[in-house]
């Protein structure tokens, strides 16, 4: 008579664990979808070749690297035609910038663009970076006359933007990228910077028009920046065709 309660509790037992498997699992008990990290693809190599006149002899993805305009050319990038030529005022316009984004200015110089930049985002930054120091000096007391508190120079290297990770909502490059010696390290170190969905403007003479009164290095195809900046993993937009001599084409990080 003692055995019949341990075998009830036995068989009891088994019920309940059978009922329990059996149960469908609540929805809302699945894992949360995470998105994938952030891979860079292989990185394309260099390549050399005896320079050209106006070229490094150094070659990224077909392209020869032009020679950097130094610091010595502040007076041609702040000559008073600049906006006859390229109309700098609607490419700003074409950014559609949030006035709280927080945007740097790559290869900055005098940072003609950065000046137009700052007023358009009174409650973001423009972060100035440049990889010569007279440069940044130059930024520096340009910065102080305009009592602007929302410009921030930046000195960085010349394969690396020494911005924090995801630190920026996006990032302006204007008639500089196509002299960087180390393309694909610098544009590494800026997607690292960018927040994800951030956004690349770059702005370059058309190579397809030869009207365009620009050395033929100192020019960007838009097939040409397509392709590298594919290589570090950034989906083209839309590109703007609308202004004198320059295309604006935009990148997005995933």
């Amino acid at each position: 008579m003692k055995r019949v309660p341990l075998i009830a509790a036995i068989v009891l037992l088994v019920v309940l664990i059978f009922v329990f498997w059996k149960r469908p699992k609540p929805e809302n008990q699945s894992p949360p979808e995470t998105s994938a990290p952030f891979v860079f693809p292989e990185a394309p190599g260099y390549t050399t070749k005896p320079a050209s006149r106006d070229g490094t002899g150094k070659f990224y993805l077909g392209r020869e690297i032009a020679h950097v305009m130094g610091h010595p050319a502040i007076k041609w990038l702040e000559r008073d035609h600049r906006e006859d030529e390229e109309n700098p005022s609607k490419a700003v316009e074409l950014l559609s910038l949030k006035e709280d984004e927080i945007i740097a200015d790559i290869g900055a110089g005098s940072g003609y663009y950065t000046f137009l930049l700052a007023p358009l985002i009174p409650k973001g930054k423009v972060i100035a970076v440049d990889i010569q120091q007279e440069m940044i000096n130059f930024l520096e007391n340009r910065k102080e006359q305009a009592g602007l508190s929302n410009i921030e120079s930046h000195l960085g290297k010349i394969d690396d933007t020494k911005l924090p990770p995801e630190s920026i909502d996006s990032a302006l490059m204007v008639d500089s990228y196509h002299e960087f010696s180390h393309p694909y390290e610098m544009m590494k170190s800026l997607v690292k910077a960018l927040k994800p969905g951030g956004r690349i403007f770059l702005l370059e003479y058309r190579a397809e028009d030869l009207t365009v009164p620009i050395k033929p290095l100192h020019k960007m195809s838009e097939a040409q920046a397509k392709k590298e900046m594919a290589a570090v993993g950034l989906t083209w937009e839309t590109t703007h065709h609308n202004l004198p001599w320059q295309h604006l084409m935009i990148f997005r990080k995933p």
